[in-house]
């Protein structure tokens, strides 16, 4: 269907045929992107007539294959898709084990300290090391990414959005400068501060994290292309979308399948069997996920009833086009609605009931099923598709070995709804208690 937004069309595409066919058979047709006027002033870069700069935003092309590919291999450098990035894992899970053991099963909310192990895990590749959970800059750190993508758009942004003059206005002042610009704004100088550390004690021999091997790329190309690729603009937003798309995404993920737990304790203890049977008490690997199935089914489940980003992040045409025999005009936004996708009742007969044996065969066997698709699908999948699912699974069986998980005495059932902010679908507040085990 078409929707209008301000002064122009927004095509949203529904069902999984109809996404799988634009997004992987058609994908040179629809995997740019579209920033909104507001966020461009921000995001862009003016020398470009403000392109999205980074990895997450920039518009499909030459630039964007480039910045991927970098970001990709240095990635890979540093530990994705490898063992060696288990540890880091396993030290957060550990830490995060004893904040919450620090409760003796009193009611808490888990939110920051969720987000501050999955946050943790990317400081260690970007930025050489974790932090301690009190560490005044981190918690710096964890407050500007909530807000940046919890706080919903203003009065002020949408107008702006929709008359683009009106856009000018936002900086006269702070009474109308809405705050998740504000903080977007004030995230950009932390990475700016980030960076300039690392100049300051940047040796070409010893490449410490993604910042390191970013400048160091900046020294080695040719002036005019780092100049094009490699300027600290481009390493600013590059930080920003790994942090704003490697953090929230996790954590916000991992509450919802501990809320799962607490509301379905016949599949919280299934999955304690399991994990006591398989592992015991010895720290989770990433490659035992084929040994437990029900597990890996109960996860599966979680991201599929609760799409943490249900319209997936924006995609525009690349070009006029056409599909399922509409005319689709050149740097039409798209939405991408996996929403419709994973509560589709054809392919997932009861969509609204949590259930993970949907995701196992006859003999107990994990089955993957390709309609699942909480990192999108194509050329714009989720960059750290690979290390969100090491977290969410080595994470999730650290906490289900150590606890059980409960809701505190007398506590209304929480809201299975969630909240909507700029693009994540979070659960509302909730409390649990975390009872420790044997």
């Amino acid at each position: 269907m078409t929707i209008w937004t301000g002064q122009g069309p927004a095509i949203v595409l529904s069902g999984y045929e109809t996404i799988r066919n634009a997004l992987v058979k058609r994908a040179e047709d629809f995997s740019s992107r579209k920033l909104p006027p507001t966020m461009a002033d921000i995001r862009g870069d003016e020398t470009t007539k403000n392109a999205a700069k980074g990895v997450l935003h920039a518009a499909y092309g030459p630039h964007w294959k480039h910045q991927r590919k970098f970001a990709l291999m240095t990635l890979r450098d540093f530990g994705f898709g490898k063992r060696s990035l288990e540890g880091k894992v396993n030290e957060e899970g550990n830490a995060l084990v004893q904040e919450i053991l620090s409760h003796n099963g009193q009611p808490f909310d888990l939110k920051i300290m969720m987000q501050n192990a999955v946050s943790n895990i990317i400081c260690s590749i970007v930025f050489g090391g974790r932090f301690e959970y009190g560490d005044p800059e981190f918690r710096r750190l964890i407050h500007l990414l909530n807000a940046v993508v919890e706080t919903k758009p203003s009065f002020m942004d949408r107008l702006g959005n929709i008359l683009p003059v009106f856009r000018y206005l936002r900086f006269r002042g702070n009474s109308i400068q809405e705050k998740g610009t504000k903080m977007l704004v004030t995230l950009q100088e932390f990475c700016r501060e980030q960076i300039e550390k690392h100049r300051q004690t940047f040796d070409p021999n010893d490449i410490r994290d993604f910042i390191d091997a970013f400048l160091l790329e900046q020294q080695r190309a040719p002036e005019e292309k780092a100049r094009e690729n490699f300027t600290d603009k481009e390493l600013q937003e590059v930080l920003i979308d790994l942090f704003l798309a490697g953090t929230e995404t996790t954590a916000t993920t991992t509450r919802w399948a501990l809320l799962y737990m607490m509301l379905n304790p016949d599949i919280q203890e299934k999955v304690h069997q399991e994990i006591d049977s398989v592992l015991g008490q010895s720290a989770p690997s990433y490659a035992q996920r084929n040994q437990l199935p029900y597990t890996a089914a109960t996860l599966a489940e979680v991201q599929r009833i609760k799409a943490i980003v249900p319209l997936s992040v924006p995609h525009a045409a690349s070009r006029d086009t056409t599909l399922n025999g509409y005319n689709i005009p050149q740097e039409a936004t798209i939405f991408i609605n996996l929403w419709s996708v994973h509560m589709d009742p054809q392919l997932f007969p009861d969509p609204n009931t949590f259930q993970p044996e949907r995701f196992l065969d006859q003999d107990g066997n994990f089955v993957k099923h390709e309609a699942v698709i909480p990192f999108g699908i194509g050329h714009r999948v989720c960059l750290g598709e690979q290390l969100a699912k090491m977290e969410l699974f080595m994470l999730f069986v650290s906490l289900m070995q150590r606890f059980t998980f409960h809701l505190p005495e007398g506590a209304p059932e929480p809201s299975m709804v969630g909240t909507y902010g700029r693009t994540i679908n979070v659960p509302v507040p909730f409390e649990l208690c975390a009872v420790a085990r044997g």
